[in-house]
């Protein structure tokens, strides 16, 4: 059977459903802060923050594309079925229903909802908003051939439409010159490396990998069977999505450094775009900002859950994808109104020890080609990464344990000793380590390999 050649409109479909899926309301609203935050220097922040939240993410959808893979599992499947099996759960658990998942619905209601319901009605009102929004998040994701129609034909347009709305206010009747905006102090001399810091902390390459079950499920829904296919349609849709992602991030880079003008320096983003718009739009401002916020969650909830049951199924599928969908979309129902700060507390901490392993297996699979993805330069990579990562994980811990005499031990030796440590990327120096001894043995082995094939051919 001939394969269906895909349109350009086919393609800016994904694309859109791909910007869509990572896209969320921390998207939105950190760039507008760290604009703020950098003031004058909007520029070389906006660059530091494009280099890790924008290459990054896009790398592990080229991940995905290079090596082939259907899903997060397929990517650590150089270091064994049990090792790739555990990763994946313990990634689309902490990224779905123990984090990430509940985190778009408390998000969206915080910041779009929660201001226009009485403070008597707070809680009950999170209630009924998270049951309608993980109940939308459901529906629209339990036909896996329409997941890429609802998202990238339906909700992402309208959502986009309305930012564009917001930009077109924004910079037609500008609240200020970015030239003579304050910088804060970090941002004095050190504006692309804090941009850069908080482009990696978004954790979306985390999302990257998961969301690439939903990806390859829908390019197949759209026609592609062949790997090949499949994977150039998937780089070809990261490319085109990230690079406008990029332009979205400057714009609101841009627009947080311009509102200076007006509002001093908020607490987050979220309080900055309230501001903003309110600004010039009053109280519709605040209804289209909870349109904005809503829609954005919506759309990465809908991938979240989508990737869950995706993966899920495929690994265990004795159990349907709708029962998988409906177990994550309640889970993160009950995870949002039954202690979320609790369970996040102890959840961050798994997250903080995952991301490092997915970073390394990430730039793996992207050089994988370099070394015939061989097992033993996986081996060593993530041996030596899952030193730092634990370190990482102990400091992140409630302070229960991580001021315990062991977790100011080992923060204590994280600091002294430990590269880059102060911002998170502790894990770089040991990596590198680990990838110039796997690739030492990679070579051997295959020195060795090709000698004795002509010995061989002698006899």
């Amino acid at each position: 059977m001939e394969e269906r050649k895909l349109t350009k409109k086919d393609y800016v479909v994904v694309s859109s459903m791909l910007f869509a899926l990572f896209f969320g309301a921390e998207n939105l609203i950190f760039p507008l802060h760290l604009g703020q935050l950098a003031g004058a220097n909007w520029l070389p922040a906006a660059l530091g923050f494009l280099v890790t939240g924008v290459l990054l993410p896009l790398l592990s959808v080229l991940a995905i594309s290079i090596t082939h893979s259907e899903g997060v599992y397929d990517v650590g499947k150089p270091l064994g079925p049990v090792f790739a099996l555990v990763f994946m759960v313990l990634i689309h658990g902490t990224i779905g229903p123990l984090f990430g998942t509940p985190r778009t619905a408390t998000v969206s209601y915080t910041v779009g909802v929660a201001p226009l319901v009485p403070a008597h009605l707070q809680t009950l009102g999170l209630v009924v908003f998270s049951a309608v929004f993980f109940a939308l998040a459901y529906f629209l994701s339990v036909e896996q051939s329409k997941i890429v129609s609802n998202v990238g034909k339906l909700l992402n347009p309208v959502f986009l439409v309305l930012l564009v709305f917001v930009f077109f206010l924004g910079f037609s009747g500008p609240l200020g010159s970015t030239a003579s905006q304050a910088v804060t102090t970090a941002y004095k001399t050190g504006a692309f490396t804090n941009g850069f810091l908080q482009g990696y902390n978004t954790m979306d390459a985390l999302a990257g990998l998961a969301f690439g079950v939903t990806v390859v499920t829908a390019v197949k829904f759209m026609g592609k069977k062949n790997a090949n296919s499949i994977a150039f349609v998937t780089a070809r849709a990261g490319l085109f999505s990230m690079g406008f992602e990029a332009i979205i991030y400057l714009a609101l880079i841009l627009l947080g450094a311009m509102s200076l003008g007006k509002f001093a320096v908020s607490a987050n983003g979220g309080v900055a775009f309230d501001q903003i718009v309110n600004h010039y739009l009053g109280v519709v401002g605040q209804s289209i900002l909870a349109a904005l916020i809503t829609l954005t969650c919506l759309t990465t909830a809908i991938g979240l859950v989508a990737a869950f049951a995706q993966d899920f199924h495929k690994h265990f599928p004795k159990i349907s994808y709708k029962t998988w969908l409906a177990f994550t979309s309640a889970a993160s129902f009950l995870t949002a109104n039954l202690g979320l700060n609790q369970i996040i507390a102890w959840s961050t901490p798994v997250l903080m020890f995952l991301y490092p392993l997915a970073m390394a297996l990430i730039l793996l699979s992207v050089f994988s080609p370099l070394f015939h993805r061989d097992s033993v330069v996986y081996k060593f990579v993530v041996t030596f990464t899952v030193v730092p990562a634990l370190f990482d994980m102990m400091a992140a811990f409630p302070p229960v344990v991580s001021q315990s005499g062991l977790g100011k031990a080992m923060a204590s030796f994280q600091q002294s000793y430990l590269p880059f440590a102060q911002y998170g990327m502790d894990w770089v120096v040991p990596a590198l380590v680990g990838m110039v001894l796997g690739v030492g043995c990679y070579l051997v082995k295959r020195h060795v390999s090709l000698g004795k094939v002509p010995e061989q051919n002698q006899q």
